[in-house]
């Protein structure tokens, strides 16, 4: 007999032992230094302000309110415990039906009931993330490959890529044309898959976008329909932050365009969805495959056995999202607090000479910095980055972890705090441009060189604190930061 070392360490899997979870990155060391040193105003007012975790938290007293008013929503209490014995043993992996069938009304609601969502082809997960990965085991094998506009959230290098072994290829977007997604850069993109022998399965898109706040208009949506069909290959839409647009233009799902366009190969069509975003829910891991191809039903319906929302989970949810009034008053409310905040926040931000892109979805701001850099470089992304992390203390995530080709970019995320926590973080953001604005040059070509910077700033406790008489829609003034246009 072989003897073995009792010092060798186990072999694992390669899955366990590589680096797919794209763990190591800048996103992702945000989260640790928060969770190294976490704020709080009164135990740790010095520290790390988390502003790099996108949630909703402006409506949980609506929930509350909801909750108390109906304890027969749970089975652990008097009012609701007959039903325990039912939910506590149910494990289809259909899903309650009235869970499915609240589910599919709530997402015609959000969508402004413009289009009707069949229960019939919800398919659950574990989250935004289990439906992703679910629906990528679905259409594509290892080895094959998705389109994905950039800048797009990192998390997707983990979702769709770690465990099914497909590559994310990017479709290269700019700020001159404010990041759109246009038919040459799609094309661009396939072309270089094509010619590097890669396979491309399908196009994946956020609408709402995560990180830029923008939505697709009616006509891109339409573009993006025309070249997967000329392509044949699938459409995966992400719209988890559906009910998070808080101003015009509205939003406009996939959905509605392809009941428009009747030569549409239906098939090639998916939608992912989750409450995480739009109820602020993503402790209770709801995901959902809305798919028009009935095989993909079929087999993610199988597939979903390995990451199925708890019955007891899919019972609550059921009974919330059936009240209709209550849905009706949180959607209008969610919309006028995000608009709030989004209008303070960059209101405040505007203040110190920080310009964001347009945008009216989402929970989050796309923050341009690029006149704070040494240098247009990833490099010098990073190292303003760390001075934000280690010197500013705010979790704010730089572009280059969403794969953005232009260095500069930061997306900040307001809608996960409090007031006062928001207060605090633009009093930072001001007292760090007051340090160093005057010692940072932007070193672009419509940018003029070696103009003295000077300018006056308020107190931000006085800044957020006024009323925000200039419109989220005017024009931003020209940036203390940096020098003036040419």
């Amino acid at each position: 007999m072989s003897s073995i070392s009792s010092n060798r360490k186990p072999v694992l899997s390669q899955i366990a032992t590589n680096d797919g979870h794209a763990e190591k990155c800048s996103y992702f060391d945000g989260w640790k230094a928060y969770d190294r040193d976490p704020f709080h105003p009164t135990q740790n007012p010095n520290g790390v302000i988390q502003m790099g975790l996108a949630e909703h938290q402006l409506c949980f007293d609506l929930v509350r309110e909801w909750l108390v008013n109906n304890p027969e929503a749970f089975i652990c209490t008097e009012e609701g415990v007959d039903k325990f014995r039912d939910i506590a043993i149910f494990q289809d992996y259909h899903g309650l039906p009235e869970f499915r069938n609240a589910v599919a009304k709530f997402m015609g609601r959000v969508r402004g009931d413009k289009v009707r969502f069949e229960p019939d082809r919800i398919v659950m997960s574990g989250g935004a993330t289990g439906a992703h990965e679910l629906i990528t085991f679905c259409l594509a094998d290892r080895g094959d490959s998705f389109l994905v506009p950039t800048p797009y959230y990192p998390g997707f290098d983990r979702d769709l890529c770690w465990r099914t072994g497909v590559r994310l290829l990017p479709v290269v977007c700019h700020s001159s044309n404010n990041f759109k997604v246009t038919r040459k850069a799609l094309e661009d993109a396939y072309a270089k898959a094509v010619e590097a022998n890669i396979r491309v399965k399908g196009l994946l898109i956020t609408n709402p976008s995560n990180p830029l706040g923008t939505i697709l208009d009616r006509d891109t949506l339409r573009e993006l329909v025309s070249f997967i069909n000329e392509k044949n290959i699938h459409l995966v839409c992400d719209e988890i932050y559906a009910a998070t647009v808080f101003r015009q233009p509205n939003f406009v799902s996939i959905s509605e365009i392809i009941e428009e366009d009747q030569a549409c190969n239906l098939d090639l069509v998916h939608i992912i969805y989750s409450l995480s975003k739009d109820m602020g829910f993503p402790g209770f891991r709801v995901g959902i495959v809305y798919s028009y191809n009935d095989a993909v039903v079929e087999c993610g319906r199988k597939m979903s056995s390995f990451g199925l929302v708890s019955s007891q989970t899919q019972y609550l949810i059921a009974s919330i999202l059936s009240d209709d009034q209550f849905i009706g008053n949180f959607l209008l409310e969610s919309s006028e607090r995000l608009a709030t905040r989004h209008k303070v926040f960059t209101h405040g931000l505007r203040q110190v000479g920080i310009k964001c892109l347009n945008s009216n979805a989402g929970l989050f701001l796309w923050m341009d910095l690029r006149g704070l850099l040494r240098e247009s470089t990833v490099e010098a992304e990073t190292d303003l980055w760390r001075v934000i992390i280690n010197d500013v203390k705010l979790n704010v995530s730089p572009g280059s972890s969403f794969h953005c080709s232009e260095p500069g970019w930061f997306r900040v995320c307001i809608a996960n705090m409090n007031e006062e926590t928001m207060k605090v973080a633009l009093t930072r953001i001001g007292e760090f441009v007051l340090r160093n604005g005057n010692k940072l040059v932007r070193k672009e070509k419509c940018w003029q060189n070696n103009l003295r910077l000077s300018f006056s700033f308020r107190r931000m406790d006085d800044v957020v604190r006024m009323p925000c008489i200039m419109s989220p829609h005017s024009p931003i003034p020209q940036s203390p930061l940096v020098q003036a246009r040419t």
